[in-house]
């Protein structure tokens, strides 16, 4: 049987290796405990589209467009995120 996922196309990758003015989508969040409760709360979900607007001068935290709001995350955080790009 043959999957149509969009990650079968695309190879899954992490929020944090992401560039500026990028799009990807969400695969999985493996932070756990409450990081993970938090995340999930602001919109990260499996599915959800999301953005990168901006990074700090030294790429930490990055700014992110998520659900129509902006999103600042560290580096370590969005590595938690596995995501699939979607160009731009």
């Amino acid at each position: 049987m043959e999957r149509s996922d969009a990650t079968d196309r695309t190879p899954v990758t992490t929020l944090d290796r992401i560039g500026p003015a990028c799009r990807c989508r969400v695969v999985a969040v493996r932070a756990s405990g409450a990081l993970r409760r938090r995340l999930l709360a602001m919109g990260v979900v499996s599915g959800a589209e999301v953005e990168v607007v901006r990074a700090a001068p030294f790429g930490d935290p990055t700014e992110y467009l998520v659900k129509g709001y902006h999103l600042s995350l560290r580096r370590a955080e969005a590595s938690l995120i596995e995501v699939v790009s979607e160009g731009r």
